[in-house]
């Protein structure tokens, strides 16, 4: 019996893992559909080497910082209890994979290549999993002095606040270091629109993100015997919330709509195994108007060329879903309780400071010693001809 318990658990965990490894997919697409034509190739490329650093960095550096084990033992002792800690490991190195994958469609269209990929190894080896091991594994004592001081630790049930938050966060400096995309805006203060080149592929990342958050939020639970379906029902709600909302404010704007579900999940991971899902509706409403007004303001008045809106996207809903769990998850609102307001507030607070300190830090230092994006004319070109020498329909260039 307890090989099966055993074996059941390093099943549900792997299937979870299996289904936000699709996800990565997703943010390819989303990105694909998004960015100029010239730019598809890359966005390709980008995120899937971008797995493959991610999963160096944390596998040798990151994952022992965030939970102090490493893999250097024999593999009779990796293969105890079936080996579940591998398959945890490969769960929430899908995780920590997301903060690139979240960063790419922020500085999308102007970024050099290999600078990106030593930030990766840089953000998912060190700075990601320092906030994770706060959050998640309690270090540096935190948790429990905000459970002596307020009551009740700090709740992040799927990574509203410790991947979300943190990435969405980690992109704005990258962004702001890089500057905006070359004619984006004008000295006289006019825009040039640089509409997505494919609705349907960006339809579909959004899509395949959608359907993959259920393993994101549900499989959380880690465990066969934690698993609820209260978590199933609120990421639903608050994904619809955020639809209805990003519909209405964004004026039935197709890339709105479709960034809606994202927002909503978004803001819901925190507490989805709390909150009651009239809640969660309420949330992922909130989620979703909180993009579409940040996206353009940061677009249009305050000309942060920002390509994906990953810092109003992730980082703003991140945080806001981090905040909303100690308000909806309450049992005054109907929530299971067990959290407290302030709590979420401290910790999503250190989470955007630190996450805003790296971000500079990593982006920052690679800036000064390598440089961070494309010359004008290799930006003009496109980082699909620049980089990778083709471009995503190469059947229509004769090369003769």
């Amino acid at each position: 019996m307890e090989n099966l318990h055993s074996g059941t658990n390093v099943l549900f965990i792997l299937l979870g893992g299996i289904m936000v490894l699709a996800m990565h997919a997703g943010f390819a697409f989303l990105e694909v559909g998004t960015v100029r034509k010239k730019n598809q190739v890359n966005a390709l490329v980008k995120i899937l080497t971008d797995f493959g650093m991610s999963t160096i960095a944390y596998f040798f550096v990151g994952y022992g910082i965030a939970y102090g084990i490493h893999f250097f033992s024999g593999v009779d002792t990796l293969m105890a209890k079936n080996g579940y800690e591998l398959t945890k490991f490969f769960f929430l190195l899908t995780f920590a994979a997301a903060i690139p994958a979240i960063i790419s469609g922020g500085i999308a269209e102007r970024a050099r290549f290999y600078p990106q990929l030593a930030a990766t190894f840089l953000l998912v080896g060190f700075v990601y999993p320092f906030f994770e091991g706060i959050a998640w594994n309690k270090m540096f004592g935190i948790q429990d002095w905000l459970t002596t001081t307020f009551g009740a630790p700090f709740h992040d049930f799927a990574g509203s606040v410790v991947v979300h938050a943190m990435g969405g966060w980690i992109a704005l400096p990258a962004v702001l270091l890089l500057g905006a995309r070359h004619g984006r805006y004008t000295k006289d203060g006019r825009m040039s629109a640089h509409p997505p080149s494919s609705i349907p592929f960006l339809a579909l990342g959004a899509w395949i993100l959608t359907v993959g958050w259920f393993g994101f939020n549900v499989m959380s639970a880690q465990t066969i015997e934690n698993i609820s379906g209260l978590v199933a029902i609120n990421s639903l709600m608050a994904m619809v919330g955020g639809i209805l909302a990003a519909l209405v404010l964004g004026k039935n704007d197709p890339g709105f709509v479709h960034n809606g579900p994202l927002a909503g999940l978004v803001a819901v991971c925190a507490g989805s195994d709390l909150m009651h899902p009239m809640g969660a509706l309420v949330v992922g409403a909130i989620a979703g108007a909180l993009f579409v007004v940040m996206f353009t303001l940061t677009q249009n008045r305050w000309k942060i060329d920002d390509v994906l809106g990953v810092w109003p996207l992730h980082g703003l809903c991140g945080a806001w879903g981090g905040i909303a769990a100690g308000i909806f998850g309450s049992k005054a609102l109907g929530g299971a309780g067990g959290v407290a307001f302030m709590p979420q507030l401290l910790m999503t607070l250190l989470a955007v400071a630190i996450a805003v300190a790296g971000g500079f830090a990593v982006y920052g230092s690679l800036k000064r010693i390598f440089g961070l994006r494309l010359d004008q004319e290799e930006e003009y070109e496109g980082a699909d001809l620049s980089i990778h020498k083709i471009t995503a329909t190469p059947e229509r260039e004769p090369s003769w």
